[in-house]
């Protein structure tokens, strides 16, 4: 997986290419802890995920819970696989999705 980050201001965006799995999650989990504080907005561009395994979900919940705390968070340019397991998992009710 390929993870792209910009920060500008309090706005903070992750671009996101290839698989979120249980072998990539955790990457992408460090990279949110460190980055979060401070940030009041969070967008992720999914455009280039291929794949999104539980363990992506729980990261995109993670990353949710704390930014319902901090601002908001969005999740834009979902293709239809990624969109069909954020319906089947009940995820298109938890996250914002553009």
């Amino acid at each position: 997986m390929i993870i792209e980050k910009n920060q500008q201001g309090t706005t903070l965006k992750f671009t996101l290419s290839g698989r979120l799995d249980t072998s990539t999650a955790p990457e992408l989990e460090q990279e949110l802890k460190t980055a979060l504080e401070g940030v009041e907005k969070l967008a992720f561009d999914l455009a280039g995920l291929d794949y999104l395994s539980s363990a992506g979900l729980r990261v995109l919940l993670s990353a949710q819970k704390t930014m319902n705390k901090q601002g908001s968070m969005v999740v834009r340019n979902v293709n239809e696989t990624v969109r069909e397991i954020f319906e089947v998992t009940g995820f298109d009710d938890i996250l914002t999705i553009e």
